[in-house]
């Protein structure tokens, strides 16, 4: 069964993410912040990362720095997950090698699962 880091505060898109991913037979772990998120590197690497940016405590871009930072976690692949889709924003992340980047209110949950599919 693979596993998927979800790195989101949203309460209602972190649980739709959650169950819908569920349901198609993936392991799902949870990071509601940058603390959380940055602790959990500490752990076994995901099979894939969906990322927000906009996080409390400790911003996206920063934890984003940190799984590329850490040697296990170098190749895992990530998919930031933004509202965010300024082009500084998403060169920024392309830059720290990420796999995809989502507008999260341009998408529907099932491509979301289709693009993690693709990936792992």
């Amino acid at each position: 069964m693979k596993t998927i880091l979800i790195i989101e505060d949203d309460d209602f898109v972190l649980k739709a993410y959650k169950i819908k991913f569920e349901k198609e037979k993936f392991n799902v772990v949870v990071a509601l912040d940058g603390n959380e998120a940055v602790a959990y590197l500490k752990n076994e690497p995901a099979d894939l990362v969906l990322l927000d940016l906009m996080l409390p405590e400790i911003n996206g871009f920063d934890v984003l720095a940190a799984i590329r930072k850490n040697e296990k976690w170098k190749k895992v692949p990530i998919i930031i997950m933004s509202n965010l889709g300024q082009t500084s924003d998403i060169k920024r992340c392309q830059d720290l090698g990420i796999s995809d980047y989502i507008i999260k209110s341009d998408i529907k949950i099932s491509e979301v699962v289709e693009k993690v599919k693709s990936l792992i």
